[in-house]
């Protein structure tokens, strides 16, 4: 009798912790894996279309570069102006990565407007060099801005007073995968020489080079950036350096062959004991939108960008190169129709 008490105190024992631990579980929250998004959370397809900001009007994110560049201080000036222009949108300057990661923003549809150098625009849009195997055939020119120029910093008892005295001389030419080594090849390989014939072809950044330079370790540099450069005005203080020229003929050679350079005259002033100009190539900073952006959005921009220049001016130095006749010079790819709109006008 004892036992039957004890096991039926069990059974009821037992079938109260069941009643207890079901009326528990109508308040457990379910269990998540932590790297789950929670539902409605989840990141939207590249490309999708953005919703409508708050106060209305459309989006317009404008990629730029990094925070102390500039790109982002003229990019921001661009948005200002927008913002104030009677088109209705909600422009904002967005700091990346720059030119590579710009073309890519713009693909996807992360970005509407874009500053790449024009030289990236070229290799993107017929998928060579960084883009090697990948067309991005889906960008389309708004401007070009201003002159990234290639400057070829030699000591000045490095005995290079031209290209072709590189031969046999320890070199710079850019960082790796960078579009300035692109630039250092291209501009070598028209006075006839490749890195075989160099002593050295050392792939530094701008500031390992200079570096370098200062160290004795290389002969010259290639620096492809607006001038004055800070690299360039860093090591000149400091050394005695110069500036080597591209001959007008061998410019011309190189812009027959590769149409985003531009023959100009570097202001050499800008440098500590530098006078006058020597004569070089650049790229381009430029602007680009997706092709298949609306010719009257693209028309737009442009023409509010084009007609507000004091304002662009007066963000960063390089602001004042901007100018509706140099707006071409170097254009890699086709122009949007919406900007040609505009320049035709002109």
């Amino acid at each position: 009798m004892i036992r039957n008490k004890k096991i039926a105190l069990i059974l009821v024992a037992m079938m109260l912790v069941s009643v207890f631990v079901a009326c528990q579980g109508g308040t457990k929250p379910a269990e998540t894996p932590a790297d789950k998004p929670a539902e409605g959370t989840e990141k939207p397809a590249e490309g999708a279309e953005k919703p409508a900001p708050a106060g209305g009007g459309e989006f317009i994110s404008i990629a730029t570069g990094g925070t102390g560049g500039t790109y982002y201080p003229l990019g921001g000036a661009m948005a200002t102006i927008l913002n104030g222009s009677d088109m209705g949108v909600q422009a904002t300057a967005q700091a990346t990565g720059a030119s590579v990661e710009n073309v890519e923003l713009i693909h996807i549809g992360d970005a509407e407007v874009a500053f790449v150098q024009n030289d990236i625009a070229y290799y993107a849009f017929n998928g060579i060099e960084l883009f090697e195997g990948n067309k991005y055939e889906d960008i389309a020119g708004l401007a070009t801005l201003y002159p990234e120029v290639v400057q070829i910093i030699a000591a000045a008892n490095s005995g290079i007073e031209s290209v072709e005295d590189m031969a046999g001389k320890r070199i710079a030419v850019g960082a790796p995968g960078s579009g300035t080594e692109v630039n250092a090849r291209q501009v070598l390989e028209i006075h006839g020489l490749t890195y075989e014939d160099l002593a050295l072809a050392d792939y530094l950044s701008f500031t390992e080079a200079t570096d370098q330079i200062k160290n004795g370790q290389v002969d010259a540099a290639f620096v492809v950036a607006a001038v004055p450069s800070s690299a360039v005005t860093e090591l000149a203080t400091t050394h005695d350096i110069k500036l080597v020229p591209i001959a007008e003929d061998k410019a011309n050679e190189l812009i027959a062959k590769y149409p985003y350079y531009t023959y100009l005259d570097i202001a050499t002033e800008e440098y500590r004991g530098f006078e006058g100009t020597v004569k070089g190539v650049a790229v381009q900073a430029m602007l680009i939108v997706n092709k298949d952006m609306d010719d009257e959005l693209a028309y737009n921009i442009t023409k509010n960008i084009f007609t507000n220049l004091d304002a662009v001016a007066e963000s960063h130095a390089r602001g004042k190169d901007i100018t509706i006749e140099s707006a071409l010079d170097g254009m890699p790819i086709e122009l949007h129709p919406g900007a040609q709109r505009f320049f035709d006008e002109q």
